[in-house]
C-alpha cells in the first residue's frame, strides 16, 4: 500500500517547529562563551605587567599591586570568581596564546593591536612627561634634541618619541630600546641615556618611591593622550560586550575616581573620552 504524501503545510510546520525548537535551545546547551567558561572555571586570569608602577607593580612582600591589579580583582569580584594575576610582560602573545583570559596592562588602543585583539572602550588615560636626571641639563623636552634617548621596545610611546626624531633630523642624537621599564629606568639613572618619555602617573610614583632620587621631570611630551584598553582574544566577543558594560559601570559608581586617586595621587582622574567623537 502506498504511504499518503504528507500535505505542504504540515512538512512546513514541521520544519518551522524543529528551527524554533533550536533557536529556543538555551545558548549554554549549543556552545559555552568566554564568560561561562571563566565562571565554570571560578577563576579570571588577568595578564598584567607588574614593571609599570603605579598600574602594576609588587610590594615589599613580592605580592602585586597597583591600578591594573585593582581592575582585575574588581572584574573578579563581579563575575564572582576568584583573581589570578599572571605577570606578563609578552603582553598580548600570553593572550592570543591562551595563558590570561583578559589583558589589564595598560595596552594603548591603537588600530595595529585592534588587528589582533578586541579592545574594551578605554579605561585608563596617561599623559606623557620628559623623565631625566636633575644634573643632565634637559629642562624641556625640545632638549632632547642631540641627546641619547630610550625608551620600551614595542609601546606606542616609542613610537611616538622615534617619529619626533626623525622629524629633527637630528644626526647627533641616538635612540636605544629596552625590554622593560625598570631597565630604562636603571639606564636613565646610570647615564647610559639621557632621558626617557613616560607617563606622568608613572613618573611621579617613581620619584615619590625614592628608588631612582637623581631623577626628574622636566616638562610634558607633546604627544596625544595615551587611551589604554583592557583587550580580550578576538572571538571572545561575550567577553569583550561584559568588560565594556564593567568599564562603564566602573565610572558610572564612581569606582574609577576612587582607584585612580588611591594609585596616581589628588588629581582628578582623567576623562576616558577623545573630543569630537565617541569610541
Amino acid at each position: 500500500m502506498k504511504t499518503p504524501t504528507p500535505p505542504v503545510r504540515a512538512i512546513a510546520a514541521a520544519a518551522f517547529l524543529a528551527v524554533w525548537a533550536f533557536a529556543t535551545t538555551p545558548v549554554a546547551a549549543q556552545s559555552s562563551g568566554a564568560v561561562d567558561k571563566i565562571v565554570a572555571a571560578k577563576k579570571l586570569r588577568c595578564g598584567v605587567q607588574l614593571d609599570f608602577p603605579p598600574a602594576g607593580f609588587r610590594t615589599p612582600q613580592n605580592e602585586p599591586e597597583g591600578f591594573d591589579v585593582a581592575y582585575c580583582k574588581d572584574m573578579a569580584k563581579a563575575l564572582g570568581v576568584t583573581a589570578e594575576i599572571v605577570e606578563t610582560p609578552s603582553a598580548i602573545p600570553a593572550l592570543v596564546s591562551n595563558r590570561i583570559d583578559v589583558l589589564i596592562a595598560s595596552t594603548s588602543i591603537t588600530p595595529q593591536r585592534a588587528m589582533t585583539v578586541s579592545f574594551s572602550q578605554p579605561y585608563i588615560s596617561f599623559v606623557n612627561v620628559v623623565l631625566t636626571r636633575k644634573d643632565s641639563g634637559i629642562e624641556k623636552f625640545a632638549d632632547l634634541k642631540g641627546r641619547v634617548v630610550g625608551g620600551v621596545t614595542g609601546t606606542t610611546t616609542e613610537q611616538e618619541l622615534k617619529a619626533q626624531l626623525d622629524q629633527w633630523k637630528d644626526s647627533k642624537g641616538k635612540y636605544t630600546g629596552y625590554g622593560n621599564e625598570s631597565d630604562a629606568y636603571l639606564a636613565l639613572s646610570q647615564k647610559k641615556i639621557d632621558g626617557v618619555i613616560v607617563a606622568s602617573t608613572t613618573a611621579g610614583a617613581l620619584i615619590k618611591s625614592g628608588q631612582f632620587p637623581t631623577l626628574a621631570i622636566k616638562g610634558t611630551a607633546p604627544t596625544p593622550p595615551d587611551l589604554a584598553g583592557i583587550a580580550v582574544r578576538k572571538g571572545d566577543t561575550d567577553l569583550q560586550r561584559w568588560v565594556s558594560v564593567f568599564v562603564w559601570n566602573q565610572v558610572r559608581t564612581g569606582r574609577y575616581a576612587d582607584l585612580y586617586k588611591t594609585y596616581f595621587g589628588d588629581s582628578k582622574a582623567p576623562s576616558l573620552a577623545v573630543d569630537g567623537v565617541a569610541y
